[in-house]
């Protein structure tokens, strides 16, 4: 598949995905337990036929030997996006630092924060890129 093609099949999953969320928080409002927007967001993805994988849990190893502590990523969505859920306030760096951990620890190329506050949804789109993971704006 050529990059241009690639591009525009992602930029569409990604305005997609961001409009689900959207239709999660117009039905629901703000004030509810990050776990029901979850519910919701996994219920209607898999239902456009996204493959959704919810509280995946992620092992945490030191070389070789796997330790006892595990994390759980919110949901992975086709095994190529972490989506990490809040229902706070206001987003901050230690949540941002939370994906990119994920992203890191998983190698996996896409993630996506998402916030469902009182009164407004906001998400922001990461992406790896040569290493290094940074913010991309949808267009």
């Amino acid at each position: 598949m050529d990059l241009i093609a690639e591009y525009n099949r992602q930029l569409e999953r990604q305005k997609h995905i961001t409009g689900v969320a959207m239709k999660v928080f117009n039905k629901f409002h703000g004030g509810l337990l990050e776990s029901a927007y979850e519910c919701a967001l996994k219920y209607l993805l898999e239902k456009d036929g996204y493959k959704v994988e919810e509280q995946k849990e992620l092992p945490m190893y030191w070389d070789n030997v796997k330790l006892d502590k595990t994390y759980r990523m919110d949901l992975v969505v086709d095994d190529n996006i972490i989506i990490e859920l809040k229902a706070i306030k206001f987003i901050t760096d230690e949540h941002r630092k939370q994906l990119r951990n994920y992203m890191n620890l998983t190698h996996t190329q896409w993630g996506m924060l998402i916030n469902f506050s009182m009164d407004r949804v906001y998400s922001e789109w990461y992406k790896r890129i040569d290493g290094e993971i940074e913010r991309v704006k949808l267009m």
